[in-house]
């Protein structure tokens, strides 16, 4: 029965020995290149072939781009040198500009300091002209003062009566006291007549120097100054603006202040007026107008 038993084994064994299993059998497959299919190899390579094609299309896009972008690039740094450039040389311009300025500003105060002391010699020596102007005037009344005398000194025996003042060879009454009353052109004249005289007729340089001086010293400062003034025999009634004497003649030499004769409201007769400058002592006024007077005669 072993012996059975250990038979059957080997036959077993045996026949697994020269029968090999079925998957043996097998033949293995083998892999050839003529196994894989034409349509695949295409495929395969179309998509490569796009692929490649994509990547260069996206490559010479972003090549472009950079061209462009370095391209305009370059075009802003060339604009932002060109404007470095010019805002440089508009700093140079402006410098120079500020500069000159300086320059003219200081010679202008230069200039306004120079004129600034011609100011001062033109107003000192205004002032001085002045002073030496009021100095010739003393002198020529002082001069016609002296004059007026020489005749009575050449003369001898001639003089003028009491309150009566030697003039140039006449005697001049002037209504100083307050005895007598301010009267009208027409009434100071009356007043001459009754007194062998007639209002005076200030024909020359003399005789208003030293009349004027004779009203200066005696003006009342109390009364207006157009009620100080002292009727003379002047007058234009017979023609406007045409000034006669009493004695017909013509004016050539008068003495007015400025902007005389004016006739403002009628003024037709003349008056002299006590004032620091005697060139300008004469005004006309209304012949209605109550004033002093001053009469002339002859020496007797």
């Amino acid at each position: 029965m072993e012996e059975s038993a250990y038979n059957k084994l080997i036959l077993q064994d045996d026949s697994s020995v020269d029968e090999p299993p079925d998957y043996l059998n097998h033949e293995k497959p083998q892999v050839t290149f003529s196994m894989v299919r034409p349509a695949s190899i295409w495929t395969s390579q179309r998509v490569i072939e796009i692929t490649l094609a994509t990547l260069a299309a996206v490559l010479l896009a972003v090549d472009i781009g950079l061209g462009v972008y370095y391209s305009n690039l370059t075009d802003e740094s060339r604009a932002v040198m060109s404007i470095s450039r010019e805002v440089a040389a508009l700093n140079a311009a402006y410098e120079a500009a500020a500069t000159k300025q300086a320059e003219a500003q200081m010679r202008l105060t230069q200039e306004n300091i120079k004129q600034q002391v011609i100011r001062w010699k033109v107003e000192y020596q205004v002032k001085r002209n002045g002073e030496y102007k009021y100095m010739a005037d003393n002198l020529h009344r002082d001069i016609t003062f002296l004059k007026s005398h020489v005749p009575a000194i050449k003369e001898g025996c001639r003089h003028c009566l009491p309150r009566w003042t030697l003039i140039d060879s006449a005697c001049f009454f002037l209504s100083f006291s307050e005895t007598y009353s301010h009267r009208t052109w027409q009434e100071a004249r009356e007043f001459c007549k009754k007194h062998d005289s007639d209002l005076a007729v200030v024909d020359s340089l003399e005789k208003q120097l030293k009349l004027n001086q004779l009203i200066n010293l005696h003006q009342d400062p109390s009364r207006p100054l157009d009620k100080n003034g002292f009727w003379i025999g002047l007058r234009d009634v017979d023609s406007e603006a045409v000034w006669k004497w009493l004695d017909g003649s013509k004016l050539n030499e008068g003495f007015w202040n400025d902007g005389e004769p004016n006739d403002s409201g009628d003024e037709d007769c003349a008056a002299t007026y006590p004032r620091s400058n005697p060139f300008k002592g004469w005004n006309d006024a209304p012949c209605s107008y109550n004033l002093k007077w001053i009469c002339e005669m002859s020496v007797l």
